[in-house]
């Protein structure tokens, strides 16, 4: 059910009425129960696969007949594993470069004008987050919409996940203060339950209010769009109604420590380019990130209703990286899907250390493990297959290479100790002479590198002819910058393929990752922290040093690069994520990024909102601050679902936990004691009750 606009007003409760939009869940081992016909692609995606996919399989194609040439016409058993393995990576450093050539036959897009009535929700949803940071940016783009005419038309959610009752605290106030500060209705639903995570999160909201909007536009906790952005992705879509979902390219930004700026240069540079190709390739059926887009709220509803997966973690249960498999969903309902990659105005936050970046890498690998179930899916498009396979392989690479760097190593090892038997046979007339063209291995090499660094060095060049080298320092500083960023890459990549197959065999061995918190502002760790995570790593650099040293130096020069990332790989990953680096970087011209010189206007009306909202306290302070001051008691519980509405389900277990709670706050003698006294649950009951706050509240201090 629709509501008309002048529904749309200034929010008094927490949340608006309901307006219920029915979601079902999906059968994805039966096709679709409705599909809507779709026009075929342009000749332009047409092109592009053909240069993106039909390139690749050339390259490889060439690869594997000129590795085979340089093993003779009778392999060994060792070169043949060397084959098998060398064939799919070099693959997969071809498909970079060819999806990037691709890109030249990327669509024009442009953005209607003209009235434009569809209802806009903007919801992030949240989990134990940085509340002021969060909110800062809602506010910062409430008042961006109300600028750019919007404000009649959108409201904002804050869908929050947290379980911690300090976090939500901070959380409820936050809030409370941005809706005094914000032109556009600010609401807040905290879920009692946190089934299927995020996008449980999100498909909660969607069933319970999506009757209300055409439209939702999905941030992450760190994420945010401008108005303008957000006007054009709204006409883009309501310009052409079998357009479901539109992803934008967002641009990190942000970044202090080394690692944060190297990935945020990296993005804004390559970037563009790589968007380019992806929306060449993909048309319309491209690929959903999870947050930066717009999306049919109705469309989203019929489609997107995710099964959990049989078994258990981490192949089954919740689906994880759910937004690749919505995108899926979308398509093979017959809804287009598309990434518009000239917008900006998208913008968000990155990991600020290696080891951050191995945490949410952690998750997302077995994410994309999962979706091997999903290749199946009875009615999906074909190229919805590919961006699953392109998912797994993108975790599935770092094994490869290691496989085939041991395989390549074993082989020189079988070459250098062993004795040739040249007459295998005592009635043989002519030798049989071991073949291997070391030559043509070279040229293999000459090419993989080529192919692997030529894409970074054609955005470099690229963007000499955009403003984008002047927004960055200038040409000499962006190619400087390339540079560092390519070394700096190389001594990185050797750990992270390390990180990551550790992570596949944890995986594969049934180990979960659970569900954790991001770090978004990480601190430089210190010796012993990095020492106890790369120790293994800097043993294996050294011993294969020693090795290679003893009975193979010339191996030393192709393998230099590998040993060094992981001999000095305490040393990369501390200073890596150290800001006064970044910094030093910074002030020398060094992965600079036109964001950084020309601070977007909607991060900086961001950070001086977080600023005037109240600060968010830490550990019990932010429960103790409820005490002492009335009106934040109020403010906190007008925000949160009053007991009495509680599901019949969960009254009965929130009826005895606030009755212990309400015995051990009659035992204490002060504030803090009794926290000490109550569990999880029972402070979980007492931020939710105002009669059990309000007793708390008359212990002495």
């Amino acid at each position: 059910m629709k509501v008309d606009s002048a529904a749309l007003c200034p929010p008094v409760a927490a949340v608006p009425p309901d307006a219920p939009l029915a979601m079902p869940i999906q059968d994805f081992r039966a096709p679709p129960a409705t599909r809507r016909s779709r026009k075929p692609e342009g000749w332009r995606v047409h092109a592009a696969r053909l240069i993106a996919f039909g390139g690749t399989a050339a390259l490889a194609v060439t690869g594997f007949l000129q590795m085979w040439a340089s093993f003779g016409d009778r392999p060994t058993p060792m070169q043949w594993a060397l084959l098998v393995l060398f064939v799919p990576t070099f693959a997969w450093v071809g498909f970079s470069f060819c999806a990037m050539i691709a890109g030249l036959f990327a669509p024009r897009l442009r953005t209607p004008q003209g009235p434009n009535p569809a209802r806009i929700a903007v919801v992030m949803p949240v989990y134990h987050e940085d509340a002021g940071k969060s909110i800062g940016l809602l506010i910062a783009l409430a008042r961006d919409l109300d600028r750019e005419g919007m404000g009649d038309r959108t409201e904002i959610f804050v869908l929050s996940d947290s379980r911690d009752p300090d976090v939500t605290v901070n959380e409820t106030l936050a809030v409370a203060a941005a809706r005094e500060a914000a032109p556009l209705p600010i609401w807040y639903r905290r879920r009692l339950t946190n089934d299927d995570r995020k996008s449980g999160n999100v498909a909660d909201f969607v069933r319970r209010w999506g009757g209300r909007y055409d439209q939702m536009v999905v941030l992450d906790a760190d994420s945010v769009l401008t108005g303008a952005t957000i006007r054009a992705l709204s006409a883009r879509m309501q310009a052409d109604p079998d357009l479901a979902l539109i992803q934008t390219m967002p641009m990190l930004v942000g970044g202090e420590t080394i690692f944060a700026r190297l990935t945020q240069f990296a993005g804004r540079v390559y970037g563009p380019m790589i968007a380019r190709g992806v929306a060449a390739w993909s048309g319309n059926s491209g690929n959903y990130w999870g947050h930066n887009a717009i999306i049919r709220v109705s469309a989203f509803a019929g489609a997107c209703g995710l099964p959990r997966l049989p078994g258990n973690p981490p192949f089954g249960g919740t689906i994880l990286s759910h937004d690749f498999v919505e995108a899926a969903a979308l398509c093979r309902a017959g809804w287009k899907v598309r990434l518009d990659h000239d917008l900006r105005g998208s913008y968000e936050g990155g990991p600020p250390t290696l080891l951050d970046m191995a945490v949410r890498e952690r998750r997302w690998a077995q994410g994309n493990l999962q979706h091997a179930r999903l290749l199946t899916m009875r009615g999906a498009c074909a190229i919805s297959r590919v961006h699953f396979v392109i998912g797994i392989l993108g975790f599935l690479m770092s094994p490869l290479w290691l496989a085939l760097i041991l395989v390549g190593l074993a082989l020189s090892a079988t070459v250098l100790l062993s004795t040739p038997e040249y007459f295998p046979n005592a009635y043989q007339l002519f030798p049989d002479w071991p073949v291997f063209d070391a030559r043509r291995m070279l040229w293999l090499f000459i090419a993989a590198m080529t192919l692997l660094l030529l894409p970074k060095l054609i955005a470099t060049f690229r963007a000499w002819a955009r403003p984008l080298a002047r927004a960055s320092g200038g040409p000499v500083r962006i190619f400087a910058s390339a540079l560092f960023e390519i070394l700096l890459s190389a001594l990185i990549a050797p750990v992270q393929m390390l990180i990551q197959t550790r992570q596949i065999l944890d995986i594969l061995r049934g180990r979960d990752s659970g569900w954790n918190a991001q770090v978004r502002a990480g601190s430089m760790p210190g010796w012993g922290v990095v020492i106890a995570r790369h120790w293994g790593h800097v043993l294996l650099g050294v011993g294969t040093l020693l090795v290679l040293a003893q009975f193979s130096p010339p191996q030393l020069i192709w393998l230099s690069p590998i040993l060094a990332g992981l001999i000095l790989s305490p040393l990369t990953s501390r200073l890596s994520a150290s800001p006064v680096f970044g910094r030093w970087a910074r002030m020398r011209g060094l992965l600079v990024t036109p964001e950084e010189r020309s601070f977007p206007p909607i991060l900086s009306d961001a950070l001086a909102a977080t600023r005037a909202l109240p600060r968010p306290v830490e550990g019990d302070g932010a429960i103790l601050q409820l005490a002492d001051d009335p009106d934040a008691r109020r403010r906190h519980l007008a925000m949160l679902v009053p007991p009495a509405d509680l599901p019949a389900d969960l009254a009965e277990n929130d009826r005895l936990t606030r009755i212990t709670a309400e015995a051990k706050i009659a035992h204490a003698e002060t504030r803090a004691q009794a926290l000490r006294f109550l569990d999880a649950d029972e402070t979980e009951a007492l931020i939710l009750d105002p009669a059990l706050l309000e007793r708390w509240s008359r212990l002495p201090a």
